[in-house]
């Protein structure tokens, strides 16, 4: 393994049982001291389902709940809720903007987001952007987080 992998690498493990020692929050209980970069983690119960990153780590947890361009989650959710599991990149049914036309759709994404809402979220401080995105990948392989995919789009 190249030396400087290895040592963006070596923090991996120690980063990933801080963030499941942490006593989890919820969306509307994050303290005000939280990190400003780091990684989050979704869980229910022992259920981890979502790892995710982010240099607003105040702010993005909370973007889970909103519209649909941001909620990635919960569109996720709703996407598997309704059966279009597909993801469409062109306009049309099937589409992000799409979907938000079809009602039971949208119901499911609300639901979706109200799920989130209630989920436990945990999350560690992570500065530096190398590591960030190497725990992030670490801990959703770990967790065997479901709904981090990895897939390019």
């Amino acid at each position: 393994m190249h030396a400087r992998f290895a040592r963006a690498a070596s923090s991996l493990d120690a980063s990933y049982k801080t963030l499941m020692r942490m006593k989890p929050v919820t969306i509307a209980t994050m303290p005000k001291g939280m990190p400003t970069r780091g990684i989050y983690l979704f869980s229910e119960g022992k259920k981890h389902l979502y790892v995710g990153r982010s240099n607003k780590l105040n702010k993005r947890p909370l973007r889970h709940c909103g519209t649909h361009r941001m909620a990635a989650f919960a569109f996720r959710l709703a996407r598997e809720a309704t059966g279009f599991t597909k993801a469409s990149y062109k306009k049309g049914d099937e589409s992000r903007d799409g979907l938000m036309k079809n009602q039971a759709f949208v119901k499911a994404f609300f639901e979706a987001k109200e799920r989130i809402r209630k989920m436990d979220l945990r999350f560690v401080a992570e500065n530096d952007q190398i590591k960030q995105v190497l725990l992030e990948i670490y801990c959703a392989v770990v967790l065997k987080a479901p709904y981090n995919d990895f897939n390019t789009h």
